[in-house]
């Protein structure tokens, strides 16, 4: 049989095998149709009906792709990211699950989001600082020292010095000066001293006080969490609202993936007077003993054991601060 079909009303009929191949007019509608061989017309439609198959196969293979290239970066992860200049670490996906936390456990807090924000040179001089404390201690207790006096200016004797000391130490000076820490070095070889001229802005203050700490135990965190992979939150200086409308400072804090809540104190100082604020704090928070960690620059192993021992929280160094975290998250 033969069979035709209109183009423009969709109309379809059989009709006999003589006017294949024939023109006529459509019935319905009047246009101009053409007749074919029904298995020819048949065979055409499952050509172009395969074909359009393979082609919206393609298309949605093709849309898939674009779909996973466009797929935003899951919360927290560092691996594309430089964690010396970005500001990655203070959008909502790394806050979100912390400020619900606090939430949960009704404790009204307040975050600073520049505390995290590495685009600044805080981090890099941090490193420096805490990746070369025995040789650099000289010239930040000097810095603290004078500007805790209100002064400008930094005289440091090197004569005693070994030669790789003189090298390291100068070559921070410079640092310093590059990143404006400092507004003006000067080394005399001759005698072998350094002269400096402190920054008065109080977060350059804050920083030789005591806060390079935090930016650096925060750099080491951040190492570890993107060389492993790991889904992590972090923040530092939160502050805590107390009953009477006074603030308590954290240092750091972190939240694991499955909720786990982390705190770490951070002390490049004198600490003893401060055990029984921790003590309050930790019982604040709810934190286990293994997860309220306190890290204190240059402690020794037997005190590090002893203190832990001794009080209800973890006392440990600023070298070991990031393998043991790897094993309590682990």
């Amino acid at each position: 049989m033969a069979i035709y079909f209109c183009k423009k009303c969709n109309v379809s009929k059989e009709t006999k095998n003589e006017y294949i191949g024939k023109k006529s007019r459509c019935p319905v509608c009047d246009s101009s149709i053409m007749i074919y061989d029904t298995v020819q017309f048949v065979n055409q439609l499952a050509r172009r009906y395969l074909l359009q198959g393979k082609e919206l196969k393609l298309c949605k293979e093709k849309n898939n792709k674009e779909i996973e290239i466009k797929k935003p970066k899951q919360d927290n992860n560092l691996q594309n990211i430089n964690i010396h200049n970005t500001k990655e670490l203070i959008t909502d996906n790394n806050y979100k699950s912390i400020k619900k936390w606090f939430q949960v456990h009704n404790l009204e807090i307040e975050m600073d989001k520049s505390s995290i924000d590495t685009t600044g040179f805080f981090d890099e001089i941090a490193v420096i600082i805490g990746d070369n404390y025995k040789v650099l201690k000289l010239v930040i207790e000097q810095i603290k020292y004078i500007q805790n006096k209100d002064y400008t200016n930094v005289k440091i004797k090197l004569e005693n010095k070994s030669a790789k000391d003189i090298r390291a130490i100068t070559s921070f000076c410079n640092e310093l000066y590059k990143y404006s820490f400092i507004a003006k070095y000067f080394y005399d070889k001759k005698i072998k001293v350094v002269r400096l001229s402190i920054q008065q802005a109080p977060k350059i203050k804050e920083f030789f006080n005591g806060i390079w700490m935090e930016w650096f135990i925060m750099m080491k965190l951040l190492n570890l969490f993107k060389s492993n992979n790991l889904d992590i939150s972090i923040i530092r200086n939160i502050k805590i609202k107390n009953k009477n409308g006074q603030f308590n400072e954290l240092d750091i804090f972190l939240l694991t993936k499955d909720n786990t809540p982390i705190y770490i104190e951070c002390k490049s100082g004198e600490f003893r007077q401060d055990i029984n604020k921790y003590i309050n704090l930790q019982q604040k928070l709810g934190l286990k003993k293994e997860n309220f960690i306190i890290c204190i620059l240059g402690l020794s192993q037997t005190d590090s054991n002893g203190l832990t021992s001794m009080y209800d929280m973890k006392f440990i160094d600023e070298n070991n601060i990031a393998n043991y975290i790897k094993e309590i998250i682990a």
